[in-house]
């Protein structure tokens, strides 16, 4: 069925507003006097969180049986490295906050930070991307969330295998395959860019290719020190080997293929 509501995340950073960040819900009812319009804000308790992308707790397309009911919202602070659940199942038009992961927990268990893109696994866990270490240093990967409890289990990669630095992800399950892009170590991001640092190894240049079920890297490529490779995606069809990862500074939009 067609989609009656969108939720989007929403900040104030840059705009002097010292206020919470929010999660809006529009209305995408044509027949709706509210259609187009905001129709809900839910505020988090917490300033400086810098919501990000947010992912469902269930419904991987590679494996849908229609029974996966995408019932709650994860939104990762990018900044503050703190992790909201939001129960939008019992009332899609107004959801409410159902669990808060805060940061010390990510930081003593998984020994990351700055959470950037939550998907869900197979398996039914949700994973999320992440750009570095507590304390700003490069350092990717990816921490996993139980996806009926929202309990944090800890890190996805073995410590070995963490790339320098991460961003987004996706994955093919019939493929066993999973493929990261990567981001701006995040002490550096906070300054601005500077173009010298394209000479200072700070911009993320490398795809990574993991091993969906055995968690490890199994190759990577090179894309060049202008590269920055954020956005990965792969077909909508699930039985696609084959995908793409666009290129934030070089502009160049790479075709990755089994």
């Amino acid at each position: 069925p067609r989609e009656e509501v969108a939720y989007v995340t929403c900040i104030y950073r840059s705009t002097c507003i010292d206020q919470p960040d929010f999660l809006a819900t529009v209305d995408l009812n044509p027949r709706s006097p509210c259609y187009g319009q905001v129709i809900h804000r839910l505020p988090m308790p917490n300033r400086n969180d810098e919501l990000h992308s947010s992912g469902w707790s269930a419904g991987c397309s590679c494996f849908d049986t229609g029974t996966a009911r995408r019932t709650k919202l994860v939104l990762p602070g990018i900044i503050s490295s703190r992790i909201y659940v939001v129960d939008v199942g019992t009332q899609c038009r107004a959801p409410r906050l159902c669990k808060v992961i805060e940061p010390v927990d990510v930081f003593w268990k998984c020994n990351k930070g700055y959470l950037s893109v939550p998907r869900p696994l197979p398996n039914g866990d949700v994973l999320i991307a992440n750009l570095g270490d507590p304390a700003g240093n490069g350092k990717g990967g990816f921490v996993v969330l139980d996806g009926e409890s929202f309990e944090l289990k800890g890190n996805w990669e073995s410590e070995c295998e963490a790339p320098p630095t991460g961003y987004d992800f996706w994955y093919q399950a019939r493929h066993n395959v999973l493929v990261s892009g990567a981001g701006m170590v995040p002490k550096w991001a906070g300054r601005g860019f500077d173009p010298e640092d394209l000479k200072k190894g700070v911009i993320g240049r490398r795809l990574n290719v993991w091993d969906l079920s055995c968690r490890s890297l199994t190759q990577c490529f090179d894309l060049g020190e202008d590269s920055l490779p954020l956005s990965v995606r792969f077909l909508h069809d699930p039985d696609a080997a084959e995908g793409y990862v666009a290129c934030a500074f070089s502009g160049v939009v790479y075709r990755f293929y089994k």
